[in-house]
């Protein structure tokens, strides 16, 4: 999938991959900082990544702030702490924040319908409230879709009447579903409350307060001191990012640059609950209810889930040749950071890798086969990978996806598989709800190998999404 479609489903639903639970084992041992950096650099050769900056928190003291590679390959420039990559939706968690702050001014409500806000849109928005555009679930569908014309200038206004031309894929709070359209509607309510662009709130709100020096809005004019390049490969060789619209660069989905040094503030300012209230924290690392009762792991602009006994926070982006991850140990109190200038990039797998080589504890277990109570879904896995595999799929077979199955989605998922050959057999390791949904994680063997594939089904046996891992 392209860049758009790497931001649009920023590894969010990859980040559900549900591990075993047990206990948190007390006190965290002793960072093999070594180790970890032989996984960061196994894993830069594997994926081809140019340039990485990795830092590694642990109870608020930074045990690794480091760059790997080069910031920009055509100048031999290396990558440093002081690396200002692309946000991605990283960003999206910065925009939730801001919106908690007009919360505690009293200016908004996150009950408001966001008619209140965008008169022109169809009534049909009506039932929709901020808090639905910040947890994905206003049924909004996302704009950034692999159709969407990237070279487009869009002002707040033409976006506005984009989005509203969209006919919602569900009533507000019933599913979720990722929406960078719901998070740039964030963006442009920010701006018609306070008579300011949204990242001028966030300079003198979040970054100026907690010392995030480099952190901004994209602005490809500026001269920006060790701005890095961005990436994607192309026939398997390095190409550079993929050019967009300046416009596009500054909605409040994910358009910031960050360092690693921006991120090592931010997570220090997270950790003693600064810029925001402690109920507002508490908001915004909180799970969704859907309208049916049933919880979804997604808060204000965060992943929110379980891991063997401790609370996790974590997010990803993708943009424009650039992958991001943060992820925090809530019981541990340990936070990993990935930047990357690869659009390429998997930086969910390259968080778990650096976590687990640093703190053997946090390593992912390797999962064992289970029983099956539900083997329709499995059967419908095994059709979707042979329906995948011959390029033939449409969107009857993953009918939530955002803007339908393109040739582009169709031709990424025949790539992903053109190697492996037939599906032998389909083991069930993981099982869990997911809000109305069921997800599972299957070990699929191949004539030529296996993959762990996460499989989401909605309550009729649909795909939501279906997710090849790398090789075990």
């Amino acid at each position: 999938m392209n860049a758009v479609a790497g931001r649009m489903r920023v590894c969010v639903l990859l980040v559900l991959f549900f591990r075993a639970a047990s206990a948190s084992d007390g006190a965290t041992a002793v960072p093999q900082i070594g180790s970890a950096e032989k996984a960061i650099h196994e894993e830069m050769t594997a994926q081809h990544i140019p340039g990485m900056a990795v830092a590694i928190i642990d109870k608020g003291k930074v045990v690794l702030a480091r760059g790997y590679g080069l910031a920009n390959v055509e100048h031999d420039v290396p990558v440093t702490p002081e690396t200002v990559f692309q946000s991605g939706s990283v960003g999206k968690q910065f925009t939730a924040a801001a919106i908690l702050s007009l919360v505690e001014d009293g200016r908004l409500s996150l009950d408001d319908s966001i008619a209140k806000y965008l008169p022109e849109a169809p009534a049909s928005w009506s039932p929709i409230r901020i808090h639905h555009l910040l947890t994905h679930t206003s049924g909004i569908p996302d704009y950034a879709t692999d159709g969407f014309d990237l070279r487009g200038d869009y002002d707040d206004a033409k976006l506005v009447r984009l989005a509203s031309q969209l006919p919602l894929e569900f009533a507000a709070g019933s599913r979720w579903n990722y929406s960078n359209t719901g998070y740039a509607l964030l963006g442009i309510i920010i701006d018609r409350i306070t008579g300011q662009h949204y990242s001028e709130l966030l300079r003198q709100r979040i970054f100026g307060p907690l010392g995030m020096k480099s952190a901004r809005l994209i602005d490809e004019a500026s001269i920006v001191r060790h701005r890095a390049a961005g990436y994607r490969l192309q026939n398997g060789a390095l190409a550079n990012q993929e050019w967009v619209s300046p416009t596009l660069n500054t909605t409040a989905d994910g358009s910031l640059y960050l360092s690693l040094n921006d991120m090592i503030a931010w997570d220090a300012g997270l950790r003693s609950g600064r810029v925001l209230r402690a109920e507002s924290w508490r908001k915004i690392y909180t799970p969704v209810v859907l309208s049916s009762g049933n919880s979804y792991p997604y808060g204000f602009g965060w992943d929110v889930s379980v891991s063997r006994g401790q609370e996790i926070h974590e997010h990803g982006g993708a943009w424009q040749g650039f992958k991001t991850y943060i992820r925090r140990y809530m019981g541990d109190d340990i936070t990993v950071i990935v930047l990357a200038n690869l659009g390429d990039a998997d930086p969910r797998h390259l968080t778990d890798r650096i976590a687990g080589a640093t703190y053997p504890k946090l390593a992912e277990p390797v999962p064992g086969a289970i029983a099956d109570t539900a083997p329709h879904l499995a059967a419908a896995l095994q059709h979707f990978l042979t329906v995948a595999a011959s390029g033939s799929l449409t969107s009857a077979d993953l009918p939530h996806l955002n803007g339908g199955v393109t040739p582009d989605v169709a031709a990424s998922y025949r790539r992903q598989l053109a190697a492996l050959g037939q599906v032998k057999s389909i083991s069930l390791v993981r099982r869990h709800p997911l809000g109305d949904d069921t997800a599972s994680d299957y070990r699929v063997r191949f004539e030529s190998g296996e993959r762990l594939v996460n499989q989401i089904a909605d309550p009729d046996g649909k795909h939501v999404s279906v997710a090849l891992t790398a090789s075990e």
